[in-house]
């Protein structure tokens, strides 16, 4: 049953960071996204509870925002101790491979460790920790439209696979 709004796209989405400076240092200095917006407050507005934050906004070139919250007590976020390091990440698209490559070299000139670029058939990327421990991958589409569009058609009964020989495993 389709739902009764349409989704444009992404707004923005949120992740908690150590120091607000430092991360408009790696995303603004460093990858060119703008700071575009800053909320300083004392009150969470959906909730009412108190906790002073700063809620800072950098945009990317369709309009959407990486945003973070710096608490004020320069702690950064915790990773989840039963998900591996590379699962959690936001991936950023550019529009070709000379463009990450230009990345990677911009990143480890400022002293980040770089992986890449890594051809994964459709998409070829690069992968680096922000300054708050957030995966972070730089990402162009390399596959073609017919690769696409069998990945597209395919995909409802790749998931189902997935799902059938998982409960297997589960059930021994």
């Amino acid at each position: 049953m389709k739902p009764p709004f349409s989704i444009k796209g992404l707004h923005h989405y949120a992740f908690r960071c150590r120091d607000a400076e430092e991360t408009r240092h790696f995303y603004e200095d460093l990858l060119g996204l703008p700071l575009v917006h800053v909320i300083k407050a004392d009150h969470v507005p959906s909730t009412g509870e108190y906790c002073p934050y700063v809620h800072i906004f950098f945009e990317m070139a369709d309009g959407s925002c990486i945003a973070f919250f710096d608490l004020g007590d320069n702690q950064k976020a915790l990773p989840s101790p039963n998900t591996p390091s590379w699962v959690n990440h936001i991936a950023m698209q550019v529009d070709t491979v000379e463009e990450i490559e230009a990345a990677i070299r911009r990143l480890r000139e400022a002293g980040y460790e770089v992986l890449g670029v890594t051809d994964h058939e459709f998409v070829k990327s690069m992968y680096v920790f922000d300054p708050n421990g957030l995966r972070f991958e730089l990402t162009t589409h390399t596959g073609s439209p017919a690769y696409m569009e069998d990945a597209r058609a395919n995909a409802h009964h790749l998931c189902q696979e997935w799902t059938k020989s998982k409960r297997q495993l589960e059930s021994k």
